[in-house]
């Protein structure tokens, strides 16, 4: 029978426990299902310590082995796929298909990084008789990264997949709402035989985490995700020191549906894809701008299809849309909508909670929403789609540059013109046409603007957790 885990702090290769801690709920029902600890000063000191020594035996690991027992884990956490599905279904209130799903891309993340491990490159640079360059890529460091409850299990995989492929040691701090993923997957590494150190676990008060970790001489990198203001507090206590970051911050994606295109189509998807995590994805599509000659059928189209979808438990068979994952969603969501209608929009499905116990809330559509709405220039993080009407392609492209998120964005087109004016000019760190799929492990993740610096995934996921040495030689001429 699956059980929630009981959570506690791993630091130096072993579990611990503490005797504070916080309470972690079921948005579907707001039960407590566990505690999580509450890490303190001298276990902090233990895992800066503990990482300090753990990157030194890491670094020289040969990259062959680091792969090795990178996809050894990623194996495992496949064949654990149900029992963390099920972990993080209660915690967050997902689907449980939802769950299973993420569990093997944060797999997939693990076996992409191990490719990577074997191919961080250097280069010979060419120069005159007896002198030798060589441009060496060697591990930063021990990194603090800080992963976010929205993806329990895949966003701190992409953190602890770059570090460790990279030959860096990591300390974690993940989300204290959803902890079970990253237990699981640092069971994982601690069951393949990880040498103590090298990876570490810690769950408590942010802020006091964050002051203590960044502002220590033995980290390195600070690779954060989360909210925009968040990540600027970060990387101001991380330049008090000269220490990089890498920040995977919010958007507000656009979504650009011009008259050409499937409209059936680009509706149907578009609904699906707003709403899956309750729309608690930052790559969520949420600005619909939509050409004048089809708005109508789009906005009849998303409409229909966000109004059948089925909200419940995540374990409750059939359910396509869980809870929202707590309270102060539920709150922010239910304050934006009701902005945007008192500013003149119109609601054309949704709008309101679902019962009283629980965080659910309606998939919900907005119409015809004013700038001065407050959901038109904040990230709402919810199951709202806001769609526009707009007379041409450049009015659609002035209005997705309009905010200070540049994350993720979307066109719906079959021209190849309009499709290279959506390269050239809208602004994001990454841009789907005819797709709705903004990340894969294979491609480079990441902003522009206010919505971060760096990029995960692809070849470039490992560049931030590796510096650059040059060498140069001179070599006597017998």
């Amino acid at each position: 029978m699956m059980t929630y885990p009981e959570s506690k702090l791993y630091i130096d290769g072993a579990w611990r426990a503490t005797g504070e801690g916080l309470p972690i709920m079921d948005p579907a029902t707001e039960a407590v299902i566990g505690q999580v600890p509450v890490a303190s000063a001298a276990d902090l000191d233990d895992a800066l310590a503990a990482s300090a020594a753990g990157f030194e035996v890491w670094r020289r690991t040969p990259p062959r082995d680091r792969a090795a027992l990178i996809r050894s884990a990623a194996t495992l956490l496949r064949s654990r796929q149900d029992e963390i599905a099920y972990a993080i279904t209660l915690e967050h209130g997902k689907p449980f298909a939802q769950s299973q799903r993420e569990v093997i891309r944060g797999a997939e993340f693990f076996e992409w990084d191990a490719g990577e491990a074997m191919r961080t490159y250097g280069r010979v640079i060419p120069s005159g008789p007896g002198v030798k360059h060589v441009v060496h890529h060697q591990p930063i460091g021990p990194v603090a990264a800080f992963s976010p409850w929205n993806f329990p299990m895949s966003q701190p995989a992409r953190k602890v997949a770059g570090a460790l492929a990279s030959g860096c040691s990591i300390i974690l701090k993940a989300a204290e709402e959803t902890p079970a993923g990253a237990m699981h997957i640092v069971q994982a590494f601690h069951d393949v035989g990880l040498p103590p150190g090298v990876l570490n676990l810690v769950y408590g008060i942010p802020d006091d985490i964050s002051q203590h970790l960044i502002v220590s001489d033995v980290i390195r990198l600070v690779a954060f995700t989360g909210s925009s203001s968040v990540g600027r507090h970060l990387t101001g206590l991380a330049a008090d020191h000269m220490t990089p970051v890498m920040m995977e911050l919010g958007g507000h994606a656009p979504v650009i549906v011009c008259e050409d295109t499937d409209v059936d189509a680009a509706a149907a998807s578009s609904a699906a894809r707003a709403m899956r995590n309750t729309g608690q994805v930052c790559t969520s599509p949420t600005r619909f701008f939509v050409h004048q000659a089809v708005y109508d059928r789009f906005l009849d189209g998303i409409t229909r299809h966000c109004a059948s979808i089925v909200v419940g438990a995540g374990m409750e068979h059939g359910v396509e849309m869980g809870p929202l994952a707590n309270n102060r969603r539920l709150a922010t969501v239910t304050d934006l909508v009701a902005d945007a209608c008192g500013t003149g929009a119109m609601l054309t499905t949704g709008g309101h909670r679902i019962g009283e116990t629980g965080y659910f809330y309606e998939p919900t559509v907005l119409a015809d929403v004013g700038d001065d709405a407050r959901i038109m220039r904040e990230e709402p993080f919810g199951p709202v789609a806001i769609v526009n009407s707009v007379d041409s392609l450049d009015t659609a492209i002035e209005r997705a540059n309009a905010v200070p998120f540049a994350l993720a964005a979307y066109g719906f087109t079959n021209r190849a013109d309009y499709m290279d004016r959506m390269v050239d000019q809208v602004e994001a760190g990454n841009l789907s046409i005819n797709t709705l799929e903004a990340s894969l492990p294979e491609t480079p993740f990441g902003g522009m603007k206010s919505s971060g610096y760096g990029r995960e995934g692809g070849t470039e996921g490992l560049h931030h957790y590796l510096t650059v040495k040059n060498v140069s030689q001179s070599i006597p001429i017998v």
